[in-house]
Formats: structure tokens, sequence, C-alpha cells
């Protein structure tokens, strides 16, 4: 059968038609026929990034500048491009951006554009549980303005393949182009991809197709070549493997850029068998000067709530003076300040579970056992950096690899040291999935450390939140699973992991890899004081005659907090911390549930399929213990931004409300 024999499923394509008002902010350029074209003002983009950020902080969320300040000239240019062509934009291209960072910079341009019905206010909501512009651009919530969901750095470009493969195939007449940043450029998926669109183009079996690479050798943590390696070497190979390549020595010459990227797509509508590779030396962070030179480029947004330098900050975007618009909406957000609250100080101590791991990990070390961070640039969120500190010949950073990070350490392990790695649990069990498996077939245990597990991580978006975790990990051969309450829990644990290691593989056993999953967000230091902390056995921390409730994690303190609400109804609930996900203890549980009425609820930030709950039911079935049970977790659904962890867990019932109500069901 030929390929042009082969007609696509009639897909309702959802995405919005090219604006048809005004700029509210333009620059202009010259096109290739002299035509004045009017496109965003990347000042514009800046400012009101700047503005959006500021309402998410205050909001409780974290933000980016610097990804999107480095792409405002790109963005304006490209959207210039595809939104004056003659037919409608998504008809003439397809528009991929894998920059997932940088998306709150397009949302702002098309905002100034009016697209789908954008306008300024809506960007007020950013990151927010009621609004469509999530952290990431997410297609299951945004499908009018993003495509092709954008979390995970590194997976847009072969899906970028896909799109412009299946275009050639369908016979579609469509340029493909994909916007990367050099971090993302570190992936595998996206060098494999370098690899397979040219060679795939020279076999004619691709439609024109335009990678952009943003180069200003920044990632989250700081400079990739003094932090990693040089990534010059990569993008030099780019020619060998037929790609055509140049490199754009000013990035932001918004110009010179629409010239260039003018130029590319009618060179590679010329011949589709040679893809068009643009390198651009860009500025993290540009348009502000302590941001263009700090270590990371302003990767976050470097404002806090109310901050008083707003109006500054953005009157240096405009090299002067903003326009009035931007500086009243600034003022009225320095109004709106609220008065400080006062509070009763506290004498439980909290802080984020992280530093346990790393206190562990430092005495270890003073103790002289082999340990080794192989990191990938997320160390500072996972809080191995402390150790890293302290130990600074003792880790490398890969760079943004996961699952380089964890073949790396495999071959580590095999070799006799103990490597411990690092990443957000979303990117640790999806691209780290198969070398973990790989390093038990080579019986080469490894410490992962995988943080801002489930609604933990809640503005960046269902792409970075972790809700299968559990699942993709506890069938693993010879590999323990650990979800981590405070950061007493881990230090311990974490102690107790390294033990571990180094005695059974010392005489001869295999050890497990050991997995610990946390959030982000501060604990207690410890719930109950006195608790032994026993590998592999959970924690009573409260003893009931009612209701038993199995919870770990982040989920620990709603349970707790549930039993005080149930006791003020007369119910006496027990809380068990069932830490150990893969190997629950069943004797402590079929223990409470003799003094329980054989109730039982448990609560995870997880799926509902394969988790916790799945696996204690399980246990306890097998086990031939009697019980009733209602199980809370999130049943089926993807997450979305939202200022607070707190907003989704409310969403989705996995809190006081929802044990309630689990508890009143069992009656």
């Amino acid at each position: 059968m030929s390929l042009s024999q082969l007609t696509p499923l009639k897909v309702a394509n959802k995405l919005a038609l090219n604006p048809t008002s005004e700029l509210k902010y333009a620059s202009e350029v010259t096109d290739k026929e002299g035509n004045k074209i009017k496109v965003g003002c990347p000042m514009a983009t800046r400012a009101l990034v700047a503005l959006m950020n500021q309402h998410a902080v205050i909001g409780g969320a974290a933000c980016h500048w610097g990804g999107p300040a480095a792409f405002a000239e790109t963005m304006s240019a490209l959207h210039g491009i595809m939104f004056n062509s003659n037919k409608q934009w998504f008809e003439a291209f397809n528009f991929v951006n894998d920059a997932g960072h940088a998306e709150n910079g397009i949302y702002a341009l098309r905002a100034n554009y009016g697209f789908d019905n954008l306008d300024f206010k809506a960007l007020r909501g950013f990151r927010s549980i009621e609004s469509k512009l999530t952290g990431h651009g997410e297609a299951h919530l945004n499908p009018e303005g993003v495509f092709i969901s954008n979390g995970p750095l590194g997976s847009g470009v072969p899906q970028a393949q896909g799109l412009c493969l299946a275009d050639k195939i369908i016979g579609n007449d469509r340029t493909t182009l994909c916007v990367l940043s050099d971090g993302g450029s570190m992936e595998g998926e996206t060098k494999e991809a370098f690899a397979a669109i040219p060679g795939l183009a020279k076999k004619n079996k691709m439609n024109p197709f335009v990678l952009i690479i943003s180069d200003n050798n920044t990632k989250l943590s700081g400079r990739i070549e003094e932090d990693s390696f040089d990534m010059e070497p990569t993008f030099a190979s780019l020619s060998a493997l037929g790609w055509e390549v140049e490199t754009v020595e000013n990035g932001h010459d918004l110009q010179g850029l629409y010239t260039t990227f003018e130029n590319s797509i009618e060179k590679a509508k010329k011949d589709p068998t040679k893809p068009i590779a643009l390198i651009l030396k860009t500025i993290k962070g540009y348009g502000v000067e302590a941001t263009e030179k700090s270590a990371s480029g302003g990767h976050g947004y470097p404002l806090k709530a109310y901050d008083d330098s707003l109006v500054s900050f953005l009157d240096e975007i405009y090299k002067g003076s903003a326009p009035e618009e931007f500086k009243t909406w600034a003022n009225e957000i320095l109004a709106s300040k609220p008065a400080p609250k006062e509070s009763a100080p506290s004498s439980v101590v909290k802080e984020k579970v992280q530093p346990g791991f790393a206190r562990a990990t430092i005495a270890a070390a003073k103790n002289g056992l082999p340990v080794f961070s192989v990191t990938s640039d997320l160390q500072g969120s996972t809080g191995i950096a402390a150790f890293h500190k302290e130990f600074p010949t003792h880790y490398v950073d890969i760079g943004i690899a996961e699952s380089n990070m964890v073949s790396t350490a495999v071959g580590l392990s095999k070799q006799g040291l103990i490597p411990i790695v690092d990443t957000f649990a979303q990117f640790g069990v999806t691209k780290g999935n198969l070398p973990l498996i790989m390093a038990q077939l080579s019986e080469a245990p490894v410490i992962g450390l995988f943080s801002h597990t489930g609604f933990q991580d809640a503005a960046d978006g269902a792409s970075h939140q972790a809700t299968t975790y559990f699942a993709a990990t506890s069938s693993i051969p010879h590999t323990t699973v650990v979800s981590c309450s405070c950061s007493k829990e881990a230090e311990l644990y974490m102690e107790q992991a390294i033990n571990q290691i180094k005695e059974k593989r010392e005489s001869g056993k295999v050890a497990d890899s050991v997995l610990f999953f946390f959030g982000r967000e501060s604990h207690p230091s410890e719930y109950v004081e006195g608790l032994s902390y026993e590998w592999g056995k959970a924690q009573m921390l409260k003893e009931g005659s009612d209701v038993t409730i199995v919870a770990n994690g982040p989920m620990v303190q709603k349970a707790l907090d549930a039993a005080k609400e149930l006791a003020q109804k007369g119910i006496n609930a027990a809380v068990i911390n069932n830490a150990f996900v893969n190997k629950p203890d069943v004797d402590l549980i079929k223990k409470s549930l003799a003094a329980t009425n054989g109730k039982l609820i448990t609560i995870e930030d997880h799926q509902l399929v394969g988790g916790m709950g799945a696996q204690i039911v399980h246990a306890l079935k097998i086990n031939d213990v009697d019980f009733k049970v209602r199980t809370l977790a999130n049943n089926g659904k993807f997450g979305q931004s939202a200022y607070k962890a707190d907003h989704l867990y409310d969403l989705h019932k996995l809190n006081t409300e929802g044990i309630l109500e689990a508890y009143n069901q069992m009656k």
C-alpha cells in the first residue's frame, strides 16, 4: 500500500484561529519583499511575564523568568511569520515549543495579540487552578493554544519529528517549527531525534523542518559548561548528522531573527531532505542586568511577592520608562499588599524533607563510605546540593539527562561505589525507569532521591506532577520504594539504606535499590517523638478504636488533621505512616484493624490504580485479613497547575473532608 492511500482519522483541530485584532504593543520588521510587518514587542512580552509572574508568586507559586526573557525576540519573530501566513497558522506550520519553562512568554505574547480572546486580565490567573494558562503548556487544558504538551525537556523534538513525518505521509503542505533550549539538547531522546530527523529527511520521509536552539550555556542550577560539560561539540555534530546548520550570534536582534527565520523556512521548503538547525546565541534573563549576570540566568522569578522593586524592574526592561499601563498594573499589585498577620509562635520545628537525606549522606561520607552523587541539574530542589558543598569531589553533574544519570550510576555501583541519583519524581520514574530496571538486572543497586511527588509540584502542572511513581517502581525486583513524610524519617532511613547496601554487597548478597519519594513543602521534622524508624516497618502515629487511617508522604499530616476532626465527633481514629510502599507492614495494619472494627481508609498523593492503597489491600487479602476499605487517591485524572498543592488536594478530596466522607460511607 502506498502512503497516498493512508487516510487519517477525522480528528477535530481545536487550535484557535489567526488573531484579527491589532497588536497592543508592537515592533516593526521588514519582510523579504520589503513590506513593513508588525510583530509583538519583546519588551512588552518581558514586562507582561514579570507582571503575570507577580500574581502567581503572590498566590504561592514558583515561576520562570530567565527562559521567556531569552526567547522573547525569537517568539515575536516566529509568531509574526506564522500569524501573517496566507493560511491559518496551524495549516501552514506545526509549532512545537520544547522549552516549556518559557511558555509564559508565549502566553504574554499571544495576549498582546488578543489570540484566542486572551487579554492582559487573563494573564493574572497564570498558574492558578482556575486558569488554562498552566505552568507548562498543557494540551489537555488549553487545546486552543497548545498542540503538544511540553513539560519534560527534550520530548518536544521527537514529537515534532512525528508531526513532520505524519505530514509527509498524509500529504499536508506544512512546515514544522520546533523551538528548543540548550539544556533540552542534553536529553537522550533529543539526541536520538537529532540523528533521526535528518536521516529520515534524506530518505524523503519528512516535510520541511526548522529547529531553533537557544544557546545561552545556562540551565536551572548554573552554567552548563562549568557545571557539566561543553555543549558546543553536540551542536557541531549536527552538520555531520545531516542538518543545514546556521549560527546566529545575536539571538536578540529582532529584525535579524525575522529575516533568518524567513530564509530558513523558504530553504527548508525548497529542499525538505535537508532540515535546518538554527543555533541562536542568547542571554538567559535578557533585559535585566542582575538576571543576565546570575549563575542561573534568573531561571526562576527573581522578585518576591509585592516586591517594591517591581516598577523599577519594568523600567529596566524598557531601558528607561515602562508604559503607564504596566506601571499602573504594578502599582495596583503593590497597593493590594495585605497587612502582616500576627501569628502565635509555634514550638513545632518545620523543614523540608530534603535536608534529612543530605545529612545522612554527609555523615556516611565522613565515615568513609564510598557514596557518590550523580545529579541532573536539580540538586538544589532535591536537597543533595548540601552534600555537594561538603564534598565537592564526590559528585558529577551529568546535565539534563535523567536516563543517562541512572545508567551512569549503574556503572559506578558495579565498581563498588554507592551511587545516589536525584531528580523530580516525574522524570525519575519515566526517563529513568528502564535504567532502574537494568540496575537490578545487573545487581548494581542505586539510591534514588525523587522529589516533588504528585501534586506537590503544583504550579508546574500535569507534565511535572508524578502521579504514577509507586505503580512505576514498586514491581521492579529487588527494589524498595519508600515515601518519606519528614526530615527525621528521611535521615534515618537514608542512613540505613546506605549501610544495607554496604553490608549486603560485601557479604555477597543482592542488595535492593532504594527509591525515596518525597514532596517539596515543609513539615514537622518529626511527627511523634521516640519512634524507632525500623527498616521495613510502618509507624503507629496514633492508636484508635473506630477506624484505621493509613497514609505516607505529604498525606501523613492530612491523616493526623482528619483524626483530630473525627475526635471532635467522638470517633477515635488510628493513624499509621506506611513509608515502605511495596512492602506493607501487614502485621501492624492487621493489629490496628482488629482494634478498629476492621475499618480501613488509605490516602495517598498518587493514582488509585497501582498505588499504596492497592498494594496494602492486596497484601491484606492474601493474608486472609477481613476488613472494609475506602481508598482516597487520584481517580484516573491528570493534574493541572495550581498555586499550592492544597488547592489540588481539595479538588480531589485528598483532605479531611474526603476522609470524613470515606468514614461515613463505611457506617
